[in-house]
Formats: structure tokens, sequence, C-alpha cells
């Protein structure tokens, strides 16, 4: 399906890209906690939400 070459490009590729982001991330870590302050519950909250629509689908229309 893929030759070598692309698997080795594509493998490249992602070890690549993950650590230019985490060096961006650190970098930028000062940057994140002042203005992404409380980001974490509204993560959360709208991952509670997602679990909720699907326990009253999963109830409702079973």
């Amino acid at each position: 399906m893929f030759t070598t070459g692309q698997l080795i490009f594509a493998a490249f590729f992602v070890i690549v890209f993950t650590v230019i982001m985490v060096y961006a991330y650190r970098k930028d870590l000062k940057l994140h906690r002042r203005y992404y302050k409380g980001s974490l519950w509204v993560l959360l909250v709208f991952i509670l939400f997602i679990v909720t629509i699907v326990v009253i689908k999963k109830f409702i229309v079973s």
C-alpha cells in the first residue's frame, strides 16, 4: 500500500512535528498560564456535556 520511502518520510515527519510542537509549547508556557487560566474547567464542562448527551441518547433511544 505504501512504499518504504513513504513510510520513512511519515515516521520522520511525525517525530519532527512532535518535537517542534513540544518546543513551541514549552517556549510559550508562561503565556499559556497567563492567558488560558481556567480553560481546563471549560474543557471539563464540555466533556461532561458530551457524556450527558450520549447517556441521554442511550437511555431514551433504546
